[in-house]
């Protein structure tokens, strides 16, 4: 018998349990060819034939323990006071803790709101009202007690919106009235050949903040 048959007899008669190179098997065989590292965790203790199967005992049931009861406790309702001697607007501890602060600061500035215009004066500055205020004459003195922002160089007080007026004092005294160079405008339509000249002459009130100060609580 020639080698060549012997050798394929024998290959006949013993299982192959040699695979191809994994690189020519497909992806799903490849997973499964590997084997998991942590079958042979351990070399001492080899690997047995056939699995073993752990059987978990069953859990005998228990009795059912009860579920804790929910209990209803009355509600809690805050109330909030407001602290004795100070204006609503010192609602917070920290609002009254550092106005005294802004207080002895040498110089404020503020925002004054007239008319529904903001106006960001210190002592001192005038301020030209771009209308004409009726009902003053020159040498009275305003008491402006809107404002929407006191400050300084380190602080700065914001309301919400405005800030209480017991909390400062501004008056702004009347200087007078100022009055706009003549204007004179020509207007026209179209298709017309006639025009119509229109002059205008404005007047403002002029202001000057001469008074500035921080009150609060004592």
């Amino acid at each position: 018998m020639s080698r060549s048959l012997l050798r394929s007899v024998l290959e006949l008669r013993t299982p192959i349990t040699r695979l191809p190179p994994t690189f020519l098997l497909p992806i799903r065989a490849r997973s499964l060819s590997t084997t998991p590292s942590s079958q042979n965790a351990d070399p001492a203790t080899p690997p047995s034939a056939t699995p073993t199967h752990t059987t978990v005992p069953p859990i005998a049931p228990s009795a059912a323990t009860p579920l804790p009861q929910r209990v209803n406790t009355p509600q809690q309702t805050w109330t909030h006071q407001t602290t004795a001697g100070l204006p609503s607007s010192y609602a917070s501890a920290s609002v009254a803790e550092l106005f005294p602060l802004l207080r002895a600061q040498p110089s404020h500035y503020i925002t004054v709101h007239i008319h529904g215009k903001p106006y960001l004066v210190t002592e001192g500055d005038q301020i030209r009202l771009p209308f004409l205020m009726h009902g003053v004459v020159p040498g009275d003195v305003l008491r402006l007690d809107r404002a929407s922002a006191i400050g300084s160089r380190d602080y700065t007080l914001l309301g919400q919106p405005t800030v209480d007026p017991a909390l400062f004092e501004c008056r702004a005294t009347v200087l007078g009235v100022e009055t706009e160079p003549l204007r004179v405008k020509v207007k026209t339509k179209r298709r017309n050949r006639r025009s119509r000249r229109v002059a205008s002459k404005h007047r403002f009130t002029v202001l000057r903040i001469s008074e500035l100060k921080l009150l609060g609580p004592s």
